[in-house]
């Protein structure tokens, strides 16, 4: 089974991109063909300095490396290394109607954000179509609010095979049940965009200057609180297994729990959980060329992949002649 994932080169990695994606991704190399690339094309939309998105994308591959990617069980890539996520792309384009991408949740909901609407915003979820297709992908783990992205990639596939005859796998989404949407220190999702991460390598005095920002409700320490709609235990409880989170949820139902101090304990979790990464990403940062080298031979295995898949869609379309 092959399973495929990214992510952007938007800004240092927070905790919602490793609950939510990076954990279950490196559990994949260990019982799948995991594909697993860093998406400098897509951080195109939304970063404009060159320089600094050189820069996010080492950090990136750094911060997987550092928390247990090994390039020798998976393909780990950048995704701007490998030309035919472009050339596909383009391809798709002429099989995608604007009806499709005009419904896409993401597309309206960066817009009332007051993203500027250009067209690589509007077109994004073709280029994911391309990522998840061009390796033939069977399973994508995704969030819930990324969902829809792989349904507009279910429907470009299907109106590719349509009119081509079967060529591309329908791919499946592998959604963690488990995890609902990660709340950001102000309640939001958690997003480096709206400014609401905690990012997995803070210095500690940052780190406590988030997690002590985190946005809670004006009970008193005698009242009962609620679990389900706090911001802080929805956090919190990602760093806890079963019978932690009902210790934790059991302090919430009784009077007398005082979120400063609990504020105070998830720093503590926090810091400890991502100690050992923090060793392993210290040691990377002193090679970044043997980093470049690692994701280099990346490159050169995943686009060997592509290649079988292309010269497939290049003859059925006919651009080769």
């Amino acid at each position: 089974m092959r399973v495929l994932s990214g992510i952007q080169p938007s800004g240092s990695l927070h905790i919602g991109n490793f609950f939510g994606m990076m954990r279950q991704m490196i559990g994949w190399q260990e019982k799948s063909e995991l594909y697993c690339f860093i998406v400098n094309l897509h951080a195109l939309t939304s970063v404009t300095d060159g320089q600094l998105l050189a820069i996010n994308t080492m950090e990136a591959a750094m911060d997987f490396l550092a928390l247990g990617l090994d390039p020798d069980k998976c393909y780990f890539w950048v995704q701007g290394d490998v030309p035919e996520h472009a050339e596909l792309t383009w391809i798709l384009h002429n099989h995608t109607s604007m009806g499709l991408l005009e419904r896409s949740h993401s597309y309206k909901d960066k817009l009332a954000r007051h993203f500027t609407p250009n067209h690589g915003l509007f077109a994004y979820p073709v280029l994911m179509a391309a990522d998840i297709l061009l390796y033939q992908a069977n399973l994508v783990p995704v969030g819930k609010d990324q969902k829809q992205h792989l349904e507009i990639a279910r429907d470009i596939a299907g109106a590719f095979n349509h009119v081509y005859g079967e060529t591309f796998v329908m791919p499946e989404a592998a959604i963690d049940k488990t995890l609902a949407t990660i709340p950001g220190i102000d309640g939001q999702k958690m997003s480096k965009s709206y400014g609401n991460a905690i990012d997995i390598f803070l210095e500690k005095d940052e780190l406590k200057r988030r997690v002590m920002a985190i946005v809670t409700d004006a009970k008193a320490v005698s009242d009962v609180k609620d679990p389900d709609t706090c911001n802080l235990f929805g956090i919190y409880r990602l760093f806890l297994d079963a019978e932690g989170q009902a210790e934790l949820r059991e302090r919430y139902l009784k009077p007398g729990l005082k979120y400063s101090e609990v504020k105070k304990e998830l720093i503590e979790v926090i810091w400890s959980f991502f100690a050992p990464f923090r060793e392993k990403r210290l040691e990377l940062a002193r090679k970044p060329n043997e980093v470049r080298q690692i994701m280099s031979e990346g490159a050169i295995k995943a686009r060997k992949v592509a290649t079988i898949t292309m010269d497939v869609v290049r003859e059925k379309v006919g651009l080769i002649y």
